[in-house]
């Protein structure tokens, strides 16, 4: 049997308009992430690894709402999110409320593997990541600069704004429609292996 992969980056589609020193580096992550999926496949991981390695590589980007580049809170601190789930036997892991874990995509699959449970959060998913002896960092890892120039215009505007596009603020909201740039999600990855087993992992920093 054949294998399959596919993967977004989230957070908003990447509009033409976007200039190329802010786009290139984006499409450039994608690929890279598709690519080291691919061979992984390839190689005859299973769809399950191969999930968690490519939003583990997406999440350690900057460039997208998930892990290091996490869109920031009101408060300017991150909480991020992450699931996984192994179509095989339906298993299923997830977390929330992070602030201190660098791939929480990794602690979800722990909750999954390791847990009767399926979801942790906030203090309670803290305390397993550091029994679990997972990578954590303090909260200048998940800051970037471009978030905080998001946050500081979302709040200008009194609005929510986790993508890449630059709202031009004195327009009125519109619903978005098929050609809109403006459209919000979460990194994320689903593959097929060579046994025919299916996995999904996603991501986000939330809004």
């Amino acid at each position: 049997m054949g294998w399959a992969i596919a993967l977004h980056g989230g957070a908003g589609d990447i509009p033409r308009t976007l200039p190329p020193e802010r786009r290139e580096p984006r499409l450039a992550t994608l690929r890279r992430c598709l690519d080291l999926g691919a061979a992984a496949l390839r190689a005859g991981r299973s769809a399950l690894d191969v999930v968690e390695l490519v939003v583990r590589e997406l999440e350690d980007c900057p460039h997208f709402n998930a892990g290091k580049g996490s869109v920031l809170t009101s408060d300017g601190t991150v909480e991020m999110e992450a699931s996984v789930m192994d179509g095989t036997d339906m298993r299923c892991g997830a977390v929330s409320g992070l602030s201190t874990v660098v791939n929480p995509i990794s602690l979800a699959r722990l909750v999954m593997d390791k847990t009767p449970h399926i979801y942790l959060a906030f203090d309670g998913a803290e305390a397993f990541a550091r029994d679990q002896g997972v990578e954590i960092r303090d909260q200048s890892h998940f800051i970037t600069e471009e978030n905080i120039e998001r946050l500081r215009n979302a709040k200008e505007a009194n609005r929510v704004q986790i993508d890449y596009t630059q709202y031009n603020y004195t327009q009125p909201i519109q619903a978005p429609n098929d050609d809109d740039n403006s459209r919000t999600g979460t990194v994320g990855c689903v593959a097929v292996d060579a046994s025919g087993g299916l996995a999904s992992a996603t991501s986000t920093g939330g809004l």
